[in-house]
């Protein structure tokens, strides 16, 4: 049985491992976030992943590997799910206002009873598809775990992407065959390769940027 003081301590030696440094306030809201999940999870069904050390090493410290990486003051979570990775990097960066964007009524219900409860004023949680947003929205990071591919990535969120902001899709495996289908709209910036204490397996970050000729963004553009 996985008790909390093991947890803390997981928790501890993970974020050296990637290199994130919080304070022990921040430390224990990662925690408490999943105690959260555990508990709604038995009820809303959040995540395949039932115990609270997996759901440390495969959501909340694999969210947080990306932490390095990101850049800039507003990001859109697009496919939230249970707040992932928005409310780790929420957490590890307040003064990034995040936007946690799921069409599924139950967990954006659980991403808002979650901003409550670990206090987060840089949290919103919208509930809607990505098309449903207001196209006018910018956001300097666009970042999901949820999209199974590139291409449609970019073309669903691509557009709420600020002109010189970034694109983020967090992958497993090396996506060769999808980079190579990216839309010409963005350009690949870097893949970077992630490495996550306590999970197996490959684990890339794609970084992609507007292609030079698409600066201007989608309703500049056609101004």
């Amino acid at each position: 049985m996985i008790v909390e003081g093991d947890l803390a301590a997981g928790l501890k030696s993970g974020l050296e491992a990637i290199g994130v440094c919080l304070t022990a306030e921040n430390e224990h809201k990662l925690l408490d976030f999943v105690a959260l999940i555990a508990k709604w999870n038995r009820v809303y069904n959040l995540t395949a992943v039932r115990e609270p050390s997996n759901m440390l090493t495969h959501h909340v410290l694999d969210s947080l590997a990306v932490a390095p990486h990101i850049k800039g003051h507003t990001l859109l979570d697009v496919g939230s799910g249970a707040g992932l990775p928005g409310i780790p990097l929420a957490i590890a960066r307040p003064d990034l206002h995040v936007t946690l964007l799921d069409s599924n009524a139950k967990k954006t219900t659980f991403q808002q009873q979650a901003v409550i409860e670990l206090a987060l004023p840089n949290v919103e949680a919208v509930n809607a598809r990505v098309e449903a947003l207001d196209p006018s929205l910018r956001f300097d990071i666009v970042i999901s775990r949820a999209f199974s591919d590139l291409e449609q990535f970019v073309c669903a969120a691509g557009p709420f992407c600020a002109p010189d902001g970034t694109l983020a899709a967090m992958k497993g495996i090396y996506p060769e065959d999808e980079l190579a289908r990216v839309p010409a709209t963005f350009e690949i910036e870097k893949v970077v390769p992630l490495d996550v204490p306590g999970v197996e397996g490959e684990r890339h970050l794609v970084l992609m940027r507007r292609a030079p000729r698409d600066s201007a963004g989608p309703s500049e553009a056609s101004a």
